[in-house]
């Protein structure tokens, strides 16, 4: 597991006025395309991924004429978190999911950038150990969960329980099939309980797209560290992941807790899409700087009298 937990950052982009107890408003671009109606997967709908272009980039046709959105995205994206962290009355969970090598790591790096790490968790969930298999299956998650003015982000998450358990047969069809149900309660629950917003994210690759990316891990000698026996053996079960991702968004994709199907094959248009649609729904959350829990007049006179006695000495 990894956490971001590092210096809290201060220093809030200047570009973006923020001002107590009022919403954050920020400026749309007009032209921009809307990527949260574009790439959710409505509740009920049957989504069928070979139908879906994963190299589908839009109006943008290349990295460099995607990068200056990105990083106005992550600005924004920095802005909104500094008041969730300030207010401490919602949080978001991000989960990502997808094929090895289908940028999981790449989307946590982009959005890590964007956000201050004091309030920031990154969890990656591993095979289960002992202890954990002597629980249900989503005890080892709840305790990871934001709280308050978090953002956590699940790199692989609760949804293995329905696609590795089920893929490799590791229970039968009447034991995985139930969680699909307790997965949306316990995503409804967060909501609920403690205003979590939960927002997944399907990063869809092509077959060819993968190989090529084992390709560059063999060759590139910084990458290699990647590169795992289980890559290719996983890949034989390609169509039987494409079938469990398939049912995992017809069953869970809620109101409360939508999933978002990425195309990824271009690793600047992924981060593009998931970055707006995390703006979107942060912004969504109507926030607003909180007023101080002191007597500001009070603690500046106290600062000049320091100030004043700290020059006389």
């Amino acid at each position: 597991m990894m956490l971001c937990e590092t210096q809290p950052r201060t220093v809030i982009p200047d570009a973006i006025p923020i001002t107590i107890n009022s919403p954050v408003t920020l400026e749309k671009p007009s032209n921009e395309p809307d990527f949260f109606e574009k790439f959710i997967v409505e509740p009920g709908t049957r989504v069928k991924l070979n139908e879906i272009d994963p190299s589908y980039k839009g109006k943008y046709e290349s990295e460099a004429q995607a990068l200056p959105a990105v990083s106005a995205l992550l600005q924004t994206i920095d802005t909104l978190h500094y008041v969730m962290h300030a207010e401490k009355k919602n949080s978001l969970l991000i989960v990502l999911q997808g094929m090895d090598a289908g940028g999981k790591d790449g989307v946590v790096r982009r959005i890590v950038t964007g956000v201050n790490p004091a309030g920031c968790r990154v969890i990656g969930f591993k095979q289960p150990t002992a202890e954990e298999l002597k629980h249900d299956f989503l005890w080892r998650v709840h305790q990871h969960v934001p709280g308050k003015g978090e953002v956590v982000i699940f790199n692989r998450s609760h949804y293995e329980d329905v696609l590795v358990v089920r893929v490799h047969q590791l229970a039968p069809a009447h034991v995985y099939s139930k969680r699909y149900d307790t997965i949306n309660n316990f995503e409804q629950l967060l909501m609920q309980e403690n205003d979590t917003m939960v927002l997944k994210f399907l990063l869809h690759i092509s077959k060819e797209e993968q190989l090529m990316r084992f390709k560059h891990r063999l060759e590139d000698p910084t990458r290699r560290w990647k590169v795992s026996e289980s890559d290719y053996k996983e890949r034989e079960y390609w169509d039987d992941y494409i079938k469990a991702f398939e049912d995992m968004l017809h069953r869970t994709s809620t109101r409360h807790a939508p999933w978002f199907v990425i195309p990824s094959n271009h690793k600047w248009f992924r981060d593009l899409a998931v970055s707006q649609i995390i703006m979107r729904t942060l912004e969504d959350l109507n926030m607003k700087i909180p007023a101080p829990a002191v007597d500001i007049a009070r603690i500046r006179n106290r600062y000049h009298a320091a100030e004043l006695k700290a020059k006389a000495s």
